[in-house]
């Protein structure tokens, strides 16, 4: 059976595989149909993602950490959890805390970590400064964001994971905190 043919197809790649990484800079990702974007009433600014440097950073590591750890994660998973936290936070937007945990395993434990990785910046912010000024809207900004640059990124493959390479390689985790890879 040749990889290149079934690659991240019915065949799991590592991600560090030589081969996927040579494929992955000739992948050509269909473009997104802007109509079909989710989230669209939800406007997120370059002058936004400077501003909330720290917690796209903190988010989009945490991500990373959250897909490294729990074997047999693809994309389509995050995009699931990713879309089910954003209910969550939509929901709390109307004064209403109600979680919406997708059936999915996978996606359900993105889902988890993202809001552990929100409790947990929030924590660090306000042993650090006294206080925290992150709003469930700022939240709910970048999660979008990072929706929609899985949206951007997914190659299309039922296995596929170009996404989380994205993240690997644009939100590296820190040395002391890479986990093991599991393809």
């Amino acid at each position: 059976m040749c990889c290149g043919a079934e690659r991240e197809k019915t065949i799991r790649c590592p991600l560090d595989c030589e081969y996927l990484q040579e494929a992955r800079l000739h992948d050509k990702v269909d473009p997104v149909d802007p109509d079909k974007v989710p989230n669209k009433e939800i406007h997120v600014t370059e002058q936004f993602l400077r501003e909330h440097e720290a917690l796209l950073m903190f988010l989009s590591r945490a991500l990373l950490r959250a897909a490294l750890e729990t074997p047999g994660i693809v994309d389509y998973d995050i995009r699931e959890g990713l879309a089910s936290l954003i209910r969550t936070y939509k929901t709390l937007e109307s004064g209403l805390y109600y979680e919406t945990l997708p059936s999915n395993v996978l996606a359900g434990a993105i889902h988890q970590r993202l809001q552990q990785g929100v409790e947990e910046f929030r924590r660090e912010q306000t042993q650090s400064a006294g206080l925290t000024n992150v709003r469930d809207t700022d939240v709910l900004a970048i999660l979008v964001f990072l929706q929609q640059l899985e949206i951007a990124h997914n190659n299309g493959r039922t296995l596929g994971r170009a996404f989380i390479d994205f993240v690997r390689t644009f939100f590296p985790v820190k040395p002391a905190d890479t986990p093991l890879i599991v393809p």
